[in-house]
């Protein structure tokens, strides 16, 4: 899933491929993947792209014509960059693609999407804060004003565990499945602790990880192309993704918590005294 770091480098990329040429066809190839129908999806077209912005984990293409395309990309979404479009308009069918848009150059993009779960989101609005996603967020935590202060602030009375409150996009926007793990890694905290629990110098230290290892994600993903972020996200990982590997601080095992729809991955030595983490699905296959 693209998080924070990605959707930012995104925002660059396109900044620097899309402000100031002009849309000249939007072509819905899912159905499914339009989220708003008034005004339509090809009210956009003839209007020049004039910015390209990112709330939480959401791309904003603004047009001179106040129209904004705005594109959650969801948990299997992507968008691949072309130089030159395919001559004719695209095909319905199964395949991937959802989407595309062509400029006037002949450039454009493609937004797709694996799997069966079809969660990819465009929406034409006259405002951002009309998607109901971008006006549910959370602060940005790397937005200057988001101070350790701030950050305690949401996290002394949430009585949910480490882990779901990095990922509540209502709580802080743009942390994901993959980051929240670097984070609680970094930090040297189980996903399992309550948040409201704490102390001072816990907060600190968590609130140093959030910033850095989202700083760090963002300065490597930074003038990759489009198409390279998603394996250049994946080298910069430390356990995400990495069980039954060496931890790359201790050399324990990283060992894995799966749920109905995800898992987390943790260092039992760096996060929980090295202790491993009940694994409530792998149990009851066991029973």
């Amino acid at each position: 899933m693209p998080e924070l770091p990605e959707v930012e480098a995104l925002t660059d990329f396109l900044t620097e491929h899309l402000v100031g040429r002009r849309v000249v066809r939007v072509l819905p190839v899912a159905v499914s993947v339009l989220k708003t129908y008034d005004p339509p999806v090809g009210a956009v077209e003839g209007g020049a792209v004039t910015a390209v912005r990112r709330y939480g984990k959401f791309l904003d293409m603004e047009t001179d014509g106040g129209l904004h395309l705005v594109v959650h990309l969801a948990r299997a979404g992507w968008l691949h960059w072309k130089d030159r479009l395919p001559d004719g308009p695209p095909k319905p069918g199964k395949g991937p693609l959802a989407l595309r848009v062509a400029l006037e150059t002949g450039e454009g993009f493609d937004l797709t999407e694996a799997g069966t779960q079809k969660r990819l989101a465009v929406y034409v609005v006259g405002d951002p804060r009309e998607v109901p996603g971008i006006a549910r967020l959370g602060p940005d935590p790397l937005a200057a004003d988001f101070d350790e202060d701030r950050f305690a602030a949401l996290l002394r009375d949430e009585r949910r565990q480490l882990k779901g409150a990095l990922r509540d996009q209502s709580l802080i926007a743009g942390v994901g499945n993959a980051y929240s793990d670097e984070i609680l890694h970094a930090a040297k905290m189980s996903p399992f602790k309550l948040a409201a629990s704490l102390t001072p110098q816990e907060t600190h230290r968590l609130y140093t990880a959030l910033r850095d290892t989202l700083t760090e994600a963002v300065e490597r993903s930074r003038g990759v192309a489009a198409g390279r972020l998603k394996s250049e996200k994946k080298s910069g990982l430390r356990v995400h993704g990495r069980t039954g590997e060496p931890c790359p601080v201790c050399g324990d095992t990283i060992r894995e918590v799966s749920f109905s729809d995800s898992s987390l991955q943790y260092c039992p030595t760096c996060q929980t005294g090295g202790k491993p983490l009940a694994d409530r699905r792998l149990s009851r296959l066991l029973k």
